[in-house]
């Protein structure tokens, strides 16, 4: 075992920054007119800013580009640059009425015009049909010069909560394209500029014409430092005030024990996701609710939270976590039982000692993982089995790297893998729609599971009404739950850890936004 002290760290930084090809020790703290920048890793380069582009770091897209509607704490939409809305009884319309007095950091006006070019650069477009407004689309009514209504074929009330995600639906100047259209620069009516961006980093300062409260910070120095132990140790040296965020630059459970062990200031939050053993729905085997109930009694779910994941997951047997809106009741975490497991495995037909078989085929499955699309799934995939193992099931590990998953798991080219839901904001919606449905193809996420019997609970869930939702999603639970349909494993803690200059901090409401709102230094 290798021990790690506050010392070693501080010494190694200088020789991981320079095998990386970084000088951390230049990043600005002060600067010469006294202003205070806060120091932020990357894990990589925040790429093409374009807000209808999937290519650059959401966190860095959330600063410069305003959405309609804010997704607040516990999913509360809160007003931006819609200052009030209307929804359609029927939920097939919102009229929103345009806040006033915003202009874009080039001087363009925030008004109807500038608003509708937005939505048509993307809306009515077939690769934007993933979200239930684009799917649902009908046409866009200027009402006056600040307010416009969106109308849907049918209801649709998903659509304020899909309005809030960081792309495609951010607002970009209009004058921030070339003669073709094609986006040239990162202008939006958000609380930061970009000053300087390049593969080392990007540095943003506060948008000095900002609608809202204006940052109390002087500057953002965005430094990218893609290898964890880098990072680990610009924080002890105080070379970064802080590092966080699965999609900005994640702190692991593991490096945020060493980080905590040597007095760095750890905050954690419940995460807003579930990690999920997912059965091939196309494969024979797991066809077998039998199976698949034996599989789920073989996990030591409070072991892998408590071992693996050490101590910042929570064991579950949910789809979603508690901070997600209509995540339903919470079921009851199995023990681990594997007699019954054994004795279940015995009723399909498979039988011995050692490695199991039926019909002279031996019991041996595949689970796919990938450091790379799910950090830890070695380490929690070395478990699982073990765990097999003891019930005469054989598990082979393949490792592949994120393309490679990317292409095998929609092809349902696996026995097993290791899923994710989306989390906050597009969760409770888009893991179910996109993720389960069997009539919505697979995307590069792939399925956790599909059945036709499953279809029209589905659909009812994603077109309920807000006083019929709770019960509609609670039926889609209920049913994987009786079938045994998916094996959660656990909600994954949020990790942040930062320095001493940073004196007031809050995990923000979701992992694709930086923690600046109430960060002061």
């Amino acid at each position: 075992m290798t021990t790690f002290s506050r010392r070693s760290l501080l010494a190694g930084s200088a020789a991981l920054g320079a095998t990386l090809g970084l000088n951390l020790s230049t990043l600005p703290a002060l600067a010469e007119d006294g202003s205070m920048t806060l120091r932020l890793p990357l894990i990589r380069a925040s790429g093409n800013l374009d807000p209808q582009r999937y290519v650059g770091i959401f966190a860095v897209q959330d600063m410069v580009f305003d959405p309609l509607v804010h997704y607040g704490p516990g999913g509360q939409i809160e007003p931006g640059l819609a200052e009030t809305w209307e929804v359609a009884p029927d939920d097939t319309g919102i009229t929103f009425h345009l806040r006033p007095g915003v202009t874009f950091t080039d001087g363009e006006v925030w008004d109807a015009t500038s608003m509708v070019w937005n939505l048509e650069r993307w809306l009515p477009k077939e690769d934007y049909r993933w979200m239930q407004i684009a799917n649902n689309y009908k046409d866009i009514e200027v009402i006056d010069p600040m307010t416009v209504a969106l109308h849907f074929t049918k209801p649709t009330p998903t659509a304020l909560t899909e309005l809030s995600y960081v792309r495609p639906v951010r607002f970009l100047s209009p004058k921030a394209v070339d003669a073709e259209g094609i986006y040239s620069a990162p202008v939006g009516t958000g609380p930061w500029m970009v000053e300087k961006d390049g593969p080392a980093g990007t540095d943003l300062v506060p948008n000095p014409g900002y609608w809202g409260t204006r940052p109390a910070i002087d500057r953002v120095s965005l430094v990218v430092i893609p290898d964890g132990l880098s990072r680990i140790s610009s924080i002890m040296s105080g070379e970064i005030d802080a590092a966080g965020g699965k999609f900005i630059a994640p702190v692991s459970p593991q490096d945020a024990t060493t980080l905590k062990a040597n007095g760095v200031t750890v905050v954690t939050e419940t995460g807003t996701d579930t990690m999920i053993l997912g059965f091939n729905p196309r494969n024979d085997l797991f066809r077998d609710a039998h199976m698949r109930e034996a599989f789920n009694l073989l996990i030591d779910r409070e072991g892998i939270a408590r071992v693996v994941m050490k101590g910042y997951a929570k064991a579950t047997m949910n789809l979603y976590p508690e901070v997600i809106a209509h995540a339903g009741t919470r079921f009851d975490v199995p023990a681990r039982d594997v007699e019954r497991a054994k004795a279940l495995l015995e009723e399909a037909g498979w039988i011995g000692e050692g490695t199991r078989s039926k019909d002279g085929k031996p019991l041996n499955v595949e689970l796919v993982i990938s450091e790379d699309a799910v950090p830890g799934s070695r380490a929690l995939g070395e478990v699982l089995q073990a765990g097999f193992l003891e019930a005469g099931i054989g598990l082979k590990l393949r490792n592949v790297d994120h393309a490679a998953r990317h292409g095998d798991i929609p092809q349902f080219k696996y026995d097993l893998s290791l899923f994710v839901t989306n989390g906050a904001p597009y969760d409770p919606y888009n893991t179910i729609g996109l993720m389960f449905l069997s009539t919505i193809a697979p995307g590069t996420d792939g399925k956790i599971y599909e059945d036709t019997a499953l279809d029209p609970l589905i659909l009812a869930a994603l077109a309920a009404s807000e006083a019929d939702r709770p019960a509609a999603f609670q039926a889609v639970f209920d049913w994987l739950h009786a079938n045994w349909a998916i094996a959660p494993l656990f909600h994954g803690d949020r990790i942040w850890a930062h320095g001493d200059r940073i004196k007031s901090f809050a995990i923000p409401a979701t992992e694709y936004e930086m923690p600046l709102k109430s960060l002061s230094l």
